[in-house]
């Protein structure tokens, strides 16, 4: 069953990525940026987020990435694509030029637009 019929319970590991119940996280790593992006593509769609509004290619993922090395930003800035209930993301590590960080939040739970905007906090009510 995809993972957004069914997701992930807390603490659980699921093809390769981890979910604490709300977040499930993955990281997809090509030897290019574009074979790293058509994996999440790939992923995306055989796990029921084909309807997800995303960038068309690499070259139009990069322009969401933060054009700052500041460490200090990137705690509070989201570095890559948003769009609920998905973030493609670029890891901090400014080496790892072909890796993507996916992270896909649980639509089922009831404040989940409050938390995927961070408006209130994971653990708090």
């Amino acid at each position: 069953m995809a993972l957004r019929e069914a997701f992930p319970p807390s603490d659980t590991d699921y093809l390769g990525g981890y979910s604490d119940g709300y977040e499930y996280r993955t990281v997809f790593a090509g030897s290019k940026l574009e074979y790293s992006y058509a994996m999440v593509r790939q992923f995306l769609q055989e796990e029921g987020y084909a309807d997800v509004p995303i960038p068309r290619n690499a070259k139009e993922l990069e322009m969401f990435r933060l054009p700052t090395r500041n460490k200090q930003i990137l705690l509070f800035e989201d570095n890559g694509y948003v769009h609920n209930p998905i973030k493609i993301l670029f890891p901090n590590d400014f080496r790892k030029k072909s890796t993507l960080i996916l992270c896909i939040y649980n639509e089922a739970d009831e404040q989940h637009l409050l938390k995927f905007h961070r408006i209130l906090e994971r653990g708090g009510g």
